[in-house]
């Protein structure tokens, strides 16, 4: 079912286009560099299976850490809560997603999933007998979970973040000294760069965050894709840490489940009524989309959109 522009909504957009010049892209993944800093656009996608969108809805965008959000839904239906949670906490942090410095402090395990060292020990427990199946497991879920089998990656991100993670790369030989993974490393960094150049468009993100505003449940066909027990253990890290270390000013502003992306990307889930797909690759210094985040706050005041 296509999406409907209405006028409303584009009227949102633009005026939250206007903080994108405030932004930069993320030039540091060179792949990343090449996006237009002034784009934003957001799809709605709604409980009924309907759709409302404004901007240029179509255009691609690599899941970056919004995918962090997915496979620890994958690695919980694998494994179970204590299984999990025995390699990586639940507590939010202040620092940077790519922080080394609360690993230093407390070696264990990562502070939770949704910071770089948590995500890539998710990563690490994704079944597989070699990283083809293994990322193959992570895209079909996705698929699975747009209802799209066409989503597929970007080939020259995923390279491009793997020729520049060196700084994963230490937190995995840091995780790997200590226990809390044991297998190669490139192999991990593989199908960790794969997993973030997954690519959709924002109507692929708006019914991924409808599922799990639904609590797992896709809406149109009304088929349970994740318990929902895992559905609100994924909502609870979108809300307390899945805007990086902005989490808790974005909770105060907006007030929804949220995970945003390096690329722009933001994947929202407004409980119960909707999930929200927005691409504007300009970020803040927190590395969050500066007009995504400023789209949402304006959509929470107008819809009444906070659950808090």
């Amino acid at each position: 079912m296509p999406c409907r522009t209405t006028k409303e909504l584009n009227e949102l957009v633009q005026e939250a286009k206007k903080y994108t010049g405030k932004g930069k892209v993320a030039d540091y993944i060179p792949a990343l560099a090449k996006a237009h800093h002034e784009e934003l656009s957001v799809a709605i996608f709604h409980d009924d299976g309907t759709c409302v969108s404004a901007g240029d809805v179509k255009q691609k965008l690599t899941l970056q850490s919004v995918s962090k959000v997915l496979t620890l839904a994958l690695a919980l239906m694998d494994y179970g809560e204590e299984a999990v949670f025995s390699k990586v906490g639940y507590e939010p942090t202040g620092d940077p997603f790519n922080s080394i410095v609360k690993l230093e402090f407390s070696p264990s395990k990562p502070l939770n999933p949704m910071i770089n060292a948590g995500a890539l020990a998710v990563t690490h427990m994704i079944k597989g007998k070699n990283e083809e199946e293994r990322f193959e497991r992570i895209l079909t879920f996705i698929q699975q979970l747009a209802g799209n089998s066409a989503i597929g990656y970007s080939a020259e991100v995923a390279e491009s973040e793997y020729r520049t993670s060196d700084l994963n790369r230490a937190l995995c030989y840091f995780m790997k000294q200590h226990g809390v993974i044991d297998e190669d490393i490139e192999e991990l960094l593989r199908v960790y760069t794969k997993q973030c150049a997954i690519e959709m468009d924002c109507l692929d993100l708006a019914r991924i965050g409808c599922v799990l505003a639904m609590d797992g449940v896709e809406p149109r066909t009304n088929l349970r894709l994740i318990p929902a027990s895992v559905a609100r253990l994924c909502k609870t890290f979108m809300v307390t840490c899945g805007m990086y270390n902005a989490s808790g000013e974005f909770a105060v502003r907006v007030g929804i489940p949220a995970k945003s992306g390096v690329s722009g990307g933001i994947m929202g889930s407004v409980p119960n009524r909707f999930g929200i797909g927005i691409f504007g690759p300009a970020l803040d210094e927190k590395g969050n989309s500066i007009g995504g985040t400023k789209l949402l706050e304006i959509m929470s005041a107008k819809y009444n959109m906070s659950m808090f």
